[in-house]
């Protein structure tokens, strides 16, 4: 080697610099930063900061979902692990400076940053925008993921655990996001099911975020970020007399199917929901019945499932709001 190259130079060439070679291997697996070498702590130079924002390089959102999901579990929880999906996969890609990162550092900020407040992965998705954008910028992005991840039902991306349910959180907090996914399923914060759906949320906000920071630079103008689902039946053939309908359930979407014989409801089928066994049953035993009962969406919500319940409802009125169309 050359001299007169500095360790500077060199670790540009190199792609290594504080986090060492393991950072590079992110790209199959969200593995645990490794330390500063000794012939490192030893030069006599130092590396120079990187301009800020720091310049985005294209990333494959799935590639951040898998990752993020991994790194849930080896970097400490959601922020962490957002933040690893997104810096320490560019690092294991292109080394420097993104390899000047650990994103182990954002790990007190699991759990709603200990008080349940932030989703703990959106605050990780936060430190990014912030990383690679100006003020006006990340703000936006921010925002723009907020609103997705209020109505996002999660977890979308099972590939250890199915889980029993999906929940719409219908705000940032984890205390709302967690809280209604546990109420939903039985789950608590011990359990691996509930590991597992923030798993998922990690990786699913992970590849929002780099789906959002793609399109602000221009590498393409179409979301692409990754939709994580089993296969879904095939919609059947309606008749002319039948009609799709959905509402919002405490659990997230109910779809329901309204048959008509000329202006009377005949039946209601529901197709899908995400309601909690047990708790959601009484509603879907008896609102479709009083429906028809009434030849009106406007019934008595049922006692213990007033969500479901006026889910139901609301999903039948989204129907009868298509007869005749």
């Amino acid at each position: 080697m050359n001299n007169e190259v500095s360790r500077r130079d060199f670790l540009r060439k190199a792609g290594v610099g504080v986090l060492g070679v393991t950072a590079m291997t992110l790209t199959g697996c969200a593995g645990a930063a490794a330390q500063p070498t000794k012939a490192a702590d030893a030069a006599p130079e130092a590396t120079e900061a990187p301009a800020w924002p720091w310049k985005w390089e294209e990333l494959d959102p799935q590639v951040a979902l898998e990752n993020g999901y991994k790194a849930f579990y080896s970097h400490g929880g959601c922020c962490a692990g957002a933040v690893a999906a997104i810096v320490e996969t560019l690092a294991g890609q292109h080394g420097y400076p993104y390899n000047q990162i650990n994103a182990k550092m954002f790990a007190d900020g699991a759990g709603g940053y200990g008080v349940q407040s932030l989703c703990g992965s959106l605050g990780g998705a936060c430190a990014m925008f912030g990383l690679f954008l100006e003020g006006a910028d990340a703000n936006a992005l921010r925002n723009e993921l907020y609103e997705w991840y209020k109505v996002r039902p999660f977890p979308q991306y099972q590939p250890e655990l199915t889980s029993p349910a999906m929940t719409v959180a219908d705000s940032v907090e984890c205390r709302d996001s967690v809280g209604k996914y546990m109420a939903a399923t039985g789950f608590t914060m011990a359990d691996d099911g509930r590991k597992a759906r923030c798993a998922a949320v990690t990786g699913e906000v992970a590849a929002k975020a780099a789906d959002l920071l793609n399109i602000h630079f221009g590498f393409y103008t179409e979301p692409k970020m990754p939709v994580i689902t089993a296969d879904a039946p095939a919609e059947e053939a309606l008749g002319p007399n039948e009609y799709i309908g959905e509402g919002k359930g405490y659990g997230g979407t109910i779809k329901v199917k309204v048959t008509m014989d000329g202006d009377k409801i005949a039946n209601i089928e529901v197709l899908s929901h995400s309601e909690s066994d047990g708790i959601s049953d009484p509603a879907f035993a008896q609102i479709p019945q009083a429906i028809l009962d009434a030849q009106s969406a406007d019934v008595e919500a049922v006692s213990g499932a007033t969500l479901a319940s006026n889910g139901i409802m609301e999903a039948v009125k989204d129907a009868l709001s298509k007869v005749g169309k």
